[in-house]
């Protein structure tokens, strides 16, 4: 499609390697330096404590006892409860980033993923946690492992290129591998923006894989574990939809069909009827397992979990709360338990062991708490169009010195739930208020809510942040906007509609240009998300708030643009076109390239200069 859009005079931006980027990086990175260096080094070393202090980031119970990926110094590892090393990244390079584990019931094969410089591409192995063989080695890294009796299942992400079945890339694949060699078993034929997740039922019996288009809708097939081709469809819904577990024949389902807040159905594999086991309510069920003969749900209330222990057939048994209020997530089964992992603004991490036999039993089995007295506040801002917007809001118990620093995202049923930002306890010790907001766009009030502010609707996000700064602004706050990935999208978008509203913007990783955002590496699986810009009528939504294509003088506050020059999912040129844009116009804008991350970060040394970076921009801007 032509238009006046269709030129873009900073195309050449796009090529990575063109000198006149790489020369434009290092002029601008020295830049920021200058601007930051000083007070970014002054803060390190309590950045660095708070991030390095050893904290889990995936548990898994096995019989051996419970397996945990933790942060922990200058290097993750992946390691027994308080116990032995199983991994370490320091023996795989300076720079890896460790991306993700899972084990087999025993606990004795372990599949880890691993990167260089925390590119989403990377290698992924197959290791014998007692002698720490390597049992495989794939490359690029695969994901979704789940172990067989022989061999194991296995995603492959194809982001360039044709499938094995011959289609176009970006898409996805399943594949078995095992004694007879490895074979696709699932996914042919499905194009570009569906994505596939396999589990396996609590009795290791039953395949269940969750095909979802975008994060819109689902269809769920289940069949023997160990035999694919068995594998049929049993469950189909235009909200998103996801298999909680099998028990007895009955396949139980937790879907957002309805008005979108989740419930629980459980469907007869034999006959195909289906049951309501747990209903809907006004706060959205998050997530469902099955411990022993109980489901146990995380349900959302403004925010942050809630967890609720039942009977197979729906009865409410108790109700777990946790203080302050903060994110719960579940492990994967093992018998009548299962561990829950707590985190809030204040508490890097609490691992629950919740028993649901006859009697159900919390017990507490690790955590670590932050020095100091911290106030978890929540209220409410008006949008534009009258919607009530929640935001959480974190204080010390010193001084209140009127500067906020404003977290949001808003989009692909992601909900910001509370979580332990290092970088943001300084702000707060100084007399900093660290702010969260829960937009539309995400998942926080369910699937109504997330379309909201997806496609045509996607300025309802924006509307809901500008609802919170302006408050936050009326009350005599300073106000620094953070957005990440989709965030940066809200922040980027905010600052060329409203630049009154903030007095800094840290935009990270951002998705910015929305003309050309499908073309630039996976771009394209975000279509479902925020429209097709080769469609005419998506074209014209787009267009009205693409960031890139919105610049035009005014007096913007100081920004920053940040990004990784090896983030191989949202394309760096984002972030480096719109700084020109904005340089364009005479913004005091800044740009920060990291030449060793990609997307999901890099080695805790290089993350940590990051976010010491963050804190320093922000308190230079604000204070």
């Amino acid at each position: 499609m032509e238009d006046k859009y269709s030129h873009d005079e900073y195309a050449w931006m796009e090529n990575l390697s063109d000198e006149r980027v790489l020369r434009m990086i290092e002029e601008e990175n020295a830049r920021f330096r200058r601007f930051v260096d000083k007070l970014s080094s002054e803060l390190f070393p309590e950045v660095w404590e708070l991030y390095s202090m050893g904290i889990p980031t995936l548990v898994q119970p096995t019989e051996r006892g419970v397996l945990c990926m933790v942060r922990e110094g200058r290097r993750q590892v992946i390691r027994w409860l308080n116990g032995d090393v199983v991994v370490d990244s320091s023996e795989l390079g300076d720079t890896v980033l460790l991306q993700w584990f899972t084990a087999d019931e025993s606990g004795r094969r372990l599949a880890y993923s691993f990167s260089e410089g925390g590119s989403d591409e990377g290698i992924t192995r197959i290791i014998d946690t007692e002698t720490g063989e390597v049992l495989d080695e794939i490359k690029p890294s695969v994901w979704n492992v789940e172990f067989t009796e022989n061999g194991f299942y296995m995603a492959r992400f194809y982001r360039r290129g044709k499938t094995p079945d011959g289609m176009d890339a970006p898409a996805e694949r399943v594949f078995l591998k095992d004694e007879k060699g490895e074979r696709m078993v699932f996914g042919e034929g499905l194009s570009s923006g569906y994505f596939m997740e396999l589990r396996k039922s609590s009795d290791g019996k039953s395949a269940m894989m969750t095909v979802s288009l975008g994060w819109n809708s689902s269809k769920v097939y289940v069949g023997p574990f160990e035999r694919p081709e068995e594998w049929r469809e049993v469950y189909s819904s235009e909200s998103p939809a996801s298999p909680v577990d099998v028990v007895d024949s009955r396949l139980y389902v937790l879907t957002k069909e309805g008005r979108g807040t989740g419930r629980v159905i459980s469907i007869d594999l034999e006959d195909g009827s289906t049951e309501d086991v747990i209903p809907e309510t006004d706060f959205p069920i998050d997530w469902a397992v099955v411990a022993g003969n109980r489901l146990i749900v995380g349900r959302l209330v403004h925010a942050s979990h809630v967890v609720e222990v039942h009977s197979l057939s729906g009865e409410k048994i108790r109700n777990l709360s946790f203080s302050p209020p903060g994110t719960v997530v579940p492990s994967r089964p093992l018998g009548d338990s299962v561990l829950l992992r707590y985190e809030s603004f204040t508490v890097p991490y609490r691992i629950y062991e919740l028993t649901a036999g006859d009697e159900v039993e919390l017990r507490l089995i690790d955590g670590k708490e932050i020095e100091g007295r911290y106030r978890v506040g929540e209220e409410f801002a008006t949008s534009k169009d009258g919607t009530p917007i929640h935001y959480f809001t974190v204080k010390g118990q010193g001084k209140d010195r009127k500067k906020a620093w404003v977290f949001g995202y808003g989009g692909f049923n992601i909900a910001l739930t509370p979580r332990f930002f290092p970088q943001a306890i300084p702000f707060i010790r100084r007399g900093g208020t660290f702010v969260m907001a829960n937009l539309r766009g995400g998942s926080e009030y369910g699937e109504e809510w997330h379309r909201a502010g997806m496609r045509e609707n996607k300025q309802n996000v924006f509307d809901d942040f500008i609802a919170v700064l302006e408050k936050l602004k009326g009350e005599g706050y300073k106000v620094a906007a953070w957005g990440r990935s989709n965030g940066g999208l809200l922040v980027s978008a905010t600052l060329v509609q409203r630049p009154d509203v903030m007095d800094a913007a840290l935009i990270g990783y951002p998705v910015i240009d929305m003309l050309r955002f499908h073309r630039l590496y996976i771009g394209s699986v975000w279509v479902p998300e925020y429209g097709d810009p080769d469609d005419p009528k998506d074209r014209e939504f787009l267009l009205r708030y693409s960031p890139y294509h919105n610049v035009k003088p005014a007096s913007y506050p100081p920004t920053l643009i940040y990004t990784g020059l090896h983030d191989d999912r949202v394309h760096p040129a984002h972030a480096l076109k719109f700084f020109m844009k904005l340089r364009e116009v005479g913004a005091p804008v800044y740009l920060r390239v990291e030449t060793s991350s990609g997307h999901m970060g890099a080695s805790p040394e290089i993350r940590v200069r990051e976010l010491s970076d963050l804190l320093a921009f922000v308190m230079r801007t604000l204070i």
